[in-house]
């Protein structure tokens, strides 16, 4: 079976990159072993979020840094695509990649975010948020979402809660197995004709407050029961993120896969690429777990497979490998260079990654592979944690390699 391009990974990287070239009317083939870091997304992109400009802070990156082979001047262009991007898609955000603006955190505190979904709590500024009063509501029994913490946090800011809990006897079945009472379980009860029930326990728990707080618990397949409760509810009403599994990030992927699938693109979910037949230094074709000697053809393919967390990197005991062809990764020799003792400091090992050069193109034994390229968190050269960047590459290198294949 022959395409023009072939993804190795389902998640935000593959799929961005899926979907800008089946849009240009590329047959595209996705390899997806199943989860990704979706299954944890806060509500929140970060581009930048070490720094209040996001792109200020970019254009003084290393030259090894994914954005920096990008180049400033594109960043800013491909961020700006972002939203319009995901609009279409039916996913609407809020935010730019000129300031960076304030979400809320699980546990109360605030972090710089780039984008954030609509219906999530987010601010432009870290000391002046716009309520007095807040009702702090929960799902009664539900062990993911800590409302003390979010209480102590707004308090600090000046912000009184009133906590409470919402009981329904659609949702108390679930607290006969404690180990249902998850986010998206929650969410599949929490759904159709209960939105309006739903909308009726949260108005009884307002009390003189100027807003709603409440988990991400509604809308696991996509956005109308979130906007169908927004309508309903009588003040304005806020989603935070949960311990995961991540309702909005489930949602986030199926909207995707929906959306890569019904341009023409192909999706083989629970299947993995475990290795390529090469002829010099071109990538022919790939074999997959579930296909046995059946051959997968392309003139380009794209490596989204993830780090540490997906298996899209995998450490020994003196090594950090990259599993599917044996690429050159770029990681330390020293296994006592891998760490820093202080687990506050930034880590090193978490800048290993996949070496490329300056188009994204990675290297076999020292030689470039020229029509495999790498995306995403499998890429070296930055710290997604200190620099909050994660979504940032993820996202923007997905579509500057798409856009080059053409």
């Amino acid at each position: 079976m022959r395409f023009d391009t072939i993804i190795i990974g389902g998640g935000l990287s593959g799929l961005v990159a899926g979907i800008d070239l089946v849009r240009k009317g590329k047959k595209c083939l996705i390899v997806s072993s199943g989860q990704s870091a979706l299954h944890f997304f806060s509500g929140s992109l970060e581009l930048h979020a070490a720094e209040d400009e996001p792109l200020k802070a970019i254009a003084g990156l290393g030259e090894e840094h994914p954005y920096s082979k990008i180049g400033a001047d594109k960043v800013a262009e491909l961020a700006a695509k972002v939203k319009p991007f995901f609009s279409e898609l039916g996913l609407n955000f809020k935010g730019d990649a000129q300031r960076n603006h304030w979400r809320l955190t699980p546990l109360g505190g605030l972090k710089r975010a780039w984008l954030t979904l609509d219906e999530f709590a987010s601010f432009q500024n870290d000391d002046d948020l716009p309520w007095k009063k807040v009702a702090l509501l929960n799902i009664d029994g539900f062990l993911d979402f800590h409302t003390s913490y979010i209480a102590a946090g707004l308090a600090d800011k000046g912000v009184e809660c009133s906590i409470s809990s919402i009981s329904m006897p659609q949702i108390d079945k679930l607290r006969e197995n404690p180990t249902e009472m998850r986010s998206t379980n929650i969410s599949k009860v929490l759904t159709g004709d209960l939105i309006g029930t739903l909308a009726a326990r949260i108005n009884e728990k307002i009390d003189g407050a100027d807003a709603v707080l409440m988990p991400a618990v509604v809308g696991l397949t996509g956005c109308s029961d979130v906007v169908r409760l927004k309508e309903l509810v009588d003040r304005p009403i806020h989603f935070l993120a949960t311990l995961p599994p991540s309702v909005p990030g489930i949602r986030m992927q199926m909207m995707l896969k929906r959306y890569f699938q019904k341009q023409g693109g192909v999706y083989m979910l629970g299947d993995s690429v475990v290795s390529g037949r090469f002829e010099d230094e071109t990538l022919k074709a790939v074999k997959t777990m579930n296909h046995g000697e059946t051959e997968f053809e392309a003139d380009n393919f794209i490596l989204a497979s993830g780090s540490f967390f997906s298996k899209g990197l995998v450490a020994s005991q003196n090594e950090v490998v990259e599993p599917v062809f044996g690429l050159d990764v770029d990681a330390a020799a020293d296994r006592g260079q891998w760490y820093d003792r202080n687990m506050f400091n930034a880590q090193p090992y978490m800048q290993f990654g996949v070496a490329t050069d300056k188009n994204f193109r990675v290297s076999r034994n020292g030689a470039p592979v020229d029509n495999l390229y790498a995306v995403g968190a499998v890429l070296s050269g930055f710290n997604p944690i200190k620099e909050g960047s994660g979504a940032g590459v993820s996202i923007l290198t997905a579509l500057h390699v798409a856009e080059s294949l053409k």
